[in-house]
């Protein structure tokens, strides 16, 4: 029998304010280089990979000052399925 329950999941915006910024190549290295996070590991989150973690929240913070951290995050609720 399958049930189903919710999970609270930390979700980003920061990748779609970046691109709004910042135009063409290299924004993703400006990312990295803003925040002090590998680009490697900013790619993984973007992905869905890795989960957000104090780090990316504090280096985000700091590459992003004129934002709120309701702006640049929010809590999804996502299904968890059990067999």
């Amino acid at each position: 029998m399958a049930f189903s329950r919710k999970q609270r999941v930390l979700k980003t915006r920061v990748f779609r304010l970046w691109d709004e910024k910042y135009q063409g190549d290299g924004k993703m290295v400006r990312l990295a280089q803003a925040t002090g996070i590998s680009l490697a590991h900013l790619y993984r989150v973007r992905r869905g990979d890795r989960k957000i973690t104090a780090t990316f929240i504090v280096g985000v913070a700091k590459a992003l000052h004129g934002y709120k951290l309701d702006d640049l995050f929010y809590v999804s609720e996502e299904a968890i399925s059990h067999e």
